[in-house]
């Protein structure tokens, strides 16, 4: 009898396979990080193929370590790096050229064609997302234009497209022998493609980017309780495993924390940080940069949500170690950054993307201001951490203008969370407390979630409610003017970043 579910969580820098048993548990886990691929400034890119290898390799590695048989799981659910682009052939599952990772801004000068041409407000109507260099409607539309031969093939209908989930399942599920060619509502929401109200591919956004519709995915619900496909022998789960649970690595995040009320937020620390807010049933335009997005599809309704997205966190840490040399180990940072009181009057602005929610400013660039001889590496590395809290408030006050409700707790969850420092610092600045499950890694459970209640594991949300537990509630330190003042030198130091990159002119063909 089957008696756990599983995930494959595909993050930007590693891939991990996770197993729970209905107690949401974790059972056995295996992670492992694939290349970083930087042609040339502004470019971020990932080999498909080393993403599949490393699927497979920690699949098998996580089913050995607990001594676990692909029958005893009821079924597999993926979640996913968003918006990074695939393409590939579905005759020999080859990838017609390397992902584009969300991070990625060589579409800047096409958005700027689209918002000259006025069509943001078509595009934020439509999809509830900006134009921005964020989404892979734009990246799919640049391969198509660059890559030659590429929309040739596409409109042959020999070259497929999907975001890493769609490529995930489709190799799990047989690849060139019969794939299943399928995304969730969550994935699609951010292509800027899909229409959140009809929940399926939009004509008239597909015209104006010229992107053919046969090269698209299926789109169907996060749970899928008749199955996206099944696993095959010859693939690294040996038997047919059902493969029924879909979600955007953000949205599988706010459903394994359990917010399945209107009201209820979370935010998760990764490469980048995201925090979401559950709005129910109907999208809620958003006047303050926020991004309305598709929280979970289950096949009684859609649920939608508020996200604010930042696109460096956890990679300004990563920079820290591999660019600058500062630290030997994300770990690390805790120590060194508790070495110092305050980080020396400078601060650290990580726009190495420009600046996503609420700027949206594809012009800004990463600055370090109030420098001073005082200042030491304790100090840059402190900022560091406290660049993350401090685009975290500015999501928050976000929220607070579009929703109209005062958060009275944070759940919070990602790898970072583990970093106690951090987290304190995030409710002396937020100026609420701040929870921490029991179960950091959320993200991979939510996709379990999703799988094991398309199987019948779980027999409802309350259940996956009642599994839910709290590790440590962070409180604030902080006194009001402290907070302000600090957050007030924050917004300081983000103009300073902004509308760093001139805008060429943009010629018209």
């Amino acid at each position: 009898m089957a008696r756990y579910a599983a995930a494959v969580d595909q993050g930007t820098t590693g891939t991990r396979f996770m197993i729970f048993d209905q107690e949401g548990r974790v059972v056995a886990s295996m992670y492992e990080e694939h290349t970083q691929i930087y042609p040339q400034p502004g470019w971020v890119e990932h080999d498909a193929e080393e993403i599949w290898a490393k699927t497979r390799q920690v699949i098998a590695g996580a089913l050995a370590r607990g001594g676990i048989r692909p029958a005893e799981i009821a079924g597999i659910g993926v979640t996913n790096q968003r918006e990074t682009t695939v393409v590939w052939d579905p005759t020999t599952g080859e990838p017609l050229c390397n992902a584009v990772v969300w991070q990625d801004t060589r579409t800047r000068e096409l958005c700027q064609h689209l918002i000259a041409d006025g069509l943001e407000s078509t595009f934020r109507e439509k999809t509830g997302l900006p134009i921005a260099t964020y989404f892979s409607g734009p990246k799919l539309k640049w391969l198509l234009d660059h890559i030659p031969g590429l929309r040739e093939k596409a409109e042959a209908g020999e070259a497929l497209f999907g975001n890493i989930d769609t490529w995930v399942i489709w190799n799990l599920t047989g690849g060139p022998q019969g794939g299943a060619h399928v995304t969730d509502v969550t994935n699609a929401s951010r292509t800027m493609l899909m229409n959140l109200r009809t929940l399926d591919w939009d004509d008239e956004l597909l015209e104006i980017l010229s992107i053919p519709r046969r090269m698209l995915p299926t789109i169907h619900p996060s749970s899928a309780p008749g199955f996206y496909g099944t696993t095959r022998a010859d693939g690294p789960v040996d038997g047919a495993v059902p493969v029924c649970g879909d979600l955007g690595d953000q949205q599988a995040a706010l459903f394994g924390q359990t917010c399945y009320d209107a009201g209820e937020a979370k935010n998760t620390y990764g490469t980048g940080c995201f925090m979401l807010l559950n709005t129910g049933s109907e999208p809620v335009p958003s006047k303050s940069g926020l991004l309305t997005t598709v929280a979970y599809g289950l096949p009684e309704g859609t649920t939608y949500a508020l996200e604010g997205s930042i696109a460096i966190t956890g990679a300004a840490v990563q920079w820290l170690r591999d660019n600058l040399g500062l630290i030997q180990s994300a770990a690390g940072t805790e120590g060194v950054a508790q070495s110092v009181e305050d980080a020396g009057g400078i601060y650290f602005v990580p726009a190495f993307s420009g600046l996503f929610a609420p700027y949206w400013d594809m012009d800004a660039r990463g600055v370090i201001v109030g420098l001073t001889r005082y200042v030491t590496r304790a100090h840059i590395v402190r900022a560091t951490l406290e660049a993350i809290c401090y685009q975290t408030r500015d999501v928050l006050e976000a929220m607070r203008a579009d929703s109209g409700i005062e958060l009275t707790a944070l759940k919070v969850d990602g790898g970072a969370t583990v970093n106690d420092f951090l987290m304190q610092l995030q409710a002396d600045i937020l100026g609420v407390p701040v929870v921490r499950p029991t179960v950091h890694e959320t993200t991979a459970l939510g996709a379990a979630y999703a799988a094991g209640l398309a199987t019948g594991l779980w027999s409802g949300l309350d259940e996956l409610r009642a599994n839910w537990g709290v590790d440590r509630v962070f409180e604030p330190q902080w006194g009001e003017d402290r907070r302000e003042e600090a957050y007030a030198g924050w917004k300081k130091a983000v103009e300073r970043s902004r509308g760093w990159v001139e805008r060429p002119a943009l010629v018209r063909g």
